[in-house]
C-alpha cells in the first residue's frame, strides 16, 4: 500500500509541477500590469512603465521570475499583490473558507439527490418513474451554470424575497450558489448512479442474493450499490475539478467571497501574483481530491494497489 501511495504522490507533484508552470506563463498573456497601475497617474513615460516593471521584479527573465516563485511556494509565500501589496496567502486564506464551503455543500447535496434518484431510477427502468426522472436530469444538464444562477436570483430574490441576491449575509447566502451547483451536478450523477445499478442488477450475484430471500433494500444498498462504489467514486472525483471550474462563473455572479471571484478580480487588473496564487491553490484541492479518489480505490479494491 505504502508504494502505491507514494507513486500517486509523485505523480500529483508532477501535475501541479505543470500547472504552476503553465499558469505562471499564461497569466503573462494577461496584460501589463505596469499599465494598469500607471493608470490615473497622468502622462506616464516609457521609462515610468519600465520602472514599475522592475520595481514588481517584470523585468527579470521569465524562468527568473518563476524559479522565484516557486521558491516562494515552497514556504507557503504567493508574493504580494501588485494592485494592494496584500500578501496573497492572505487573500487566500480569507476567500478560501468560502469557496471550500460553497464546493462542499454543492457536492453534498448532489450526491445526497443523484444517488437515490439514481437507484429509483434503476429499480423502475423503462416504467414511468424511470422516464421522468431521466427527462428531468436532461433539462437540468441543459441549464447553463451563469443562467441557472440568474434565474434563482429573480425568482428566490426578487419575485419572492426570501434569500439574500449575492455577497455575504450570513448562512442563507449559501443557499442558492450551493443550490446552482448542485441542480447541475445532480443531473449528471443521477444518469451515473442508474446506468450503474443496471448493470450490477443483472449480476449473477445479485439474483444469488434474491434467491436467498434477502430484503430488497439489503440487495439494494449492501451488495448493489457497494459494488457501484468504485465508478461512483471516480466519477464525483473527476466533477470535483468541473466543480471546482464552475464555482468560478457561479461565485462572481453571486458576488461570493471566495477563491473565483478573487481569481476573476486579478484578470481584470492584471494582477499575477493573486492570480498566480489562486489558479494555484485551486489546482492544489483538485490534485488533492483526485489522489484521495486514488487512495480511495486501494482501500475499496485492494487489486488497484498492484497497478
Amino acid at each position: 500500500m505504502s508504494g502505491f501511495v507514494l507513486k500517486r504522490v509523485l505523480q500529483a507533484a508532477f501535475v501541479l509541477l505543470v500547472v504552476t508552470l503553465f499558469v505562471s506563463y499564461a497569466v503573462r498573456l494577461t496584460g501589463d500590469p505596469a499599465i494598469m497601475l500607471a493608470q490615473g497617474a497622468g502622462s506616464v513615460t516609457e521609462q515610468d512603465l519600465a520602472n514599475i516593471r522592475k520595481g514588481l521584479g517584470l523585468d527579470q527573465p521569465f524562468l527568473v521570475q518563476y524559479g522565484a516563485f516557486l521558491r516562494g511556494l515552497l514556504h507557503g509565500d504567493f508574493g504580494k499583490s501588485f494592485m494592494g501589496g496584500t500578501p496573497v496567502a492572505q487573500l487566500i486564506g480569507d476567500a478560501l473558507p468560502a469557496t471550500l464551503s460553497l464546493a462542499g455543500l454543492s457536492l453534498l447535496l448532489s450526491v445526497l439527490v443523484s444517488v437515490p434518484l439514481g437507484i429509483q431510477a434503476a429499480i423502475h427502468q423503462g416504467k414511468g418513474t424511470d422516464q421522468f426522472i431521466r427527462i428531468i436530469s436532461l433539462v437540468g444538464l441543459s441549464f447553463p451554470n451563469f443562467w441557472l444562477a440568474i434565474m434563482l436570483v429573480l425568482l428566490l430574490s426578487i419575485t419572492f424575497p426570501l434569500l439574500p441576491p449575492s455577497g455575504w449575509d450570513g448562512p442563507l447566502s449559501l443557499v442558492m450558489p450551493a443550490l446552482t451547483m448542485a441542480i447541475i451536478l445532480s443531473a449528471t450523477n443521477v444518469r451515473l448512479v442508474r446506468t450503474a445499478m443496471l448493470e450490477t442488477l443483472s449480476a449473477q450475484y445479485i439474483m444469488v442474493a434474491r434467491a436467498k430471500g434477502l430484503s430488497e433494500r439489503i440487495v439494494l444498498y449492501k451488495h448493489a450499490l457497494r459494488n457501484c462504489a468504485i465508478p461512483l467514486i471516480t466519477y464525483i472525483g473527476l466533477q470535483f475539478g468541473n466543480l471546482i471550474g464552475g464555482i468560478v462563473v457561479v461565485e462572481k455572479v453571486f458576488n461570493w467571497p471566495g477563491l473565483g471571484t478573487l481569481a476573476f478580480d486579478a484578470i481584470s487588473g492584471r494582477d499575477y501574483p493573486v492570480l498566480q496564487g489562486t489558479v494555484t491553490v485551486l489546482s492544489l484541492i483538485i490534485v488533492l481530491v483526485n489522489l484521495l479518489v486514488d487512495m480511495a480505490y486501494g482501500l475499496v479494491d485492494p487489486r488497484i494497489r498492484s497497478k
